[in-house]
Order: C-alpha cells, then structure tokens, then sequence
C-alpha cells in the first residue's frame, strides 16, 4: 500500500471498527426505552429497520447535526412499530446515551494492533462522526497516548466524507494525504471520502467480504492490517 509514498499515518473511525454496541443499543435496549415511555416495539423487526433507516445517513450536506441521528434512531422505533407522540423524546434518549463509552466494548484485536502500530513509529489518529467525547473514549479503554490525533465531527462541525475533517487531521498530526491511510467500516463516510482527498482507504467488514473497489483491501480484523501497511 506505499507505492505512492511511505505511510506515516493511519487514521481510524470509532463505532464498528473499534468498539461496537451491547445490548442498550440493540434490540431489547430499544424495547426498554420505547416501554418506558409507553410505546409498544416489535423486538423481531429491529435488524430491518436499522437496514432500512441507514440511507438517512447519507442526506444532508455533511454539516453535524444532532438531529439527522435523532431522526434516524426515530426511523427505527417506527421501522419497529412504535408510535406516538413519544417516540422523538425516546429518539433523544438514545442519542445522548450512545455517547456513554459504558455501553460499548471494544473489538478484541484493537488493543494490540493499535499498541503494535504506535510502537511501529505511525502516528495513529480518530476521526469520528461520533458526539462521544474521544478524550472519555481513549480514557475509559485505556487507549491514552496511542494517538496523535483525536477529531469528532461533532467538534470539527463537519462529518466524514466532508473533505474537511480529513484535511482538518492531516495538518494536526503533520502529514500529507498520500502519506496517510483511513480505516473504517463505512466505504461512503470513511474509504471513499479518504480517497477522494489523496489517502488510501482500508474497509473493515466484520460480519464478511462486501463489495468495494478493486484497489480498497478489504479485511475482517485489524490484524490483517500491518501487513498491509
């Protein structure tokens, strides 16, 4: 992957390449939030709807805005059957406790690849289109002095594929594009945003091969990936 230049720099997205969701964000969790406030959700139309409400993520103009997450999590309560006038109020909940890094846990091959990259000499950098705050995330999984960079949209203003952000965490760990690589688990916000701007691009699918360009490798665990650095 150095053929046009030496790595010096790779740069990760968060939530599914790094950490992943338990139970208060997957089914029963939005089965409870929803009871809470009286509404009704069918456990067995959770997957569906969260499949059918990611193509909401793709609108808008890139600038952060809670609310596109607030909807989104509102899609699924209604991809699931819930209604009423409640649903927005539990929509809300769920994003302001999807920043709490206590209900997440950390893919198994994190810790080392990212400790055996450091030790490498890249400087390693985030860049999430999270509101969690990175500084409680390197805390909270004893990642501290891993990363050179730690930018979130949420911060930033704009969100991956925005050019900006990208650019915005090259100039802060002092590298070139063609010097860098992104590794995420989204070939539309993290690989092809990344690429559009000169980086090279990694896809992490977790759950099995998918499609993606010929020239994106595509792996299953970061372990994979020092090779190809």
């Amino acid at each position: 992957m150095n053929e046009r230049g030496i790595t010096r720099a790779v740069f990760f997205d968060v939530d599914f390449t790094l950490i992943y969701p338990g139970p208060r964000f997957q089914a029963t969790g939005y089965h409870d939030f929803c009871a809470r406030h009286g509404i009704e959700v069918d456990q067995s139309r959770f997957e569906r709807a969260v499949a059918d409400a990611a193509s909401g993520l793709n609108a808008g103009d890139d600038i952060y805005d809670p609310q596109l997450y607030v909807d989104y999590t509102r899609r699924i309560i209604e991809g699931m059957g819930g209604r009423g006038p409640a649903i927005e109020r539990v929509a809300r909940e769920i994003y302001d406790e999807w920043a709490a890094c206590d209900h997440f846990t950390m893919y198994e091959d994190v810790p080392d690849v990212l400790r055996e990259l450091h030790a490498s000499g890249l400087k390693i950098g985030l860049i999430s289109n999270s509101h969690r705050c990175l500084s409680s995330f390197e805390a909270h999984f004893e990642l501290r002095g891993l990363f050179t960079v730690a930018l979130s949209s949420v911060e930033h203003g704009y969100m991956k594929p925005h050019r900006s952000i990208f650019e915005a965490a090259l100039r802060a760990a002092g590298v070139e594009a063609s010097e860098a690589v992104m590794v995420g688990d989204s070939l539309t916000h993290d690989v092809d945003g990344a690429r559009r701007l000169g980086m090279r691009g990694v896809l992490v699918a977790r759950s099995g091969p998918v499609e993606a360009p010929a020239d994106v490798p595509v792996i299953q665990s970061l372990r994979e990936l020092p090779g190809l650095l």
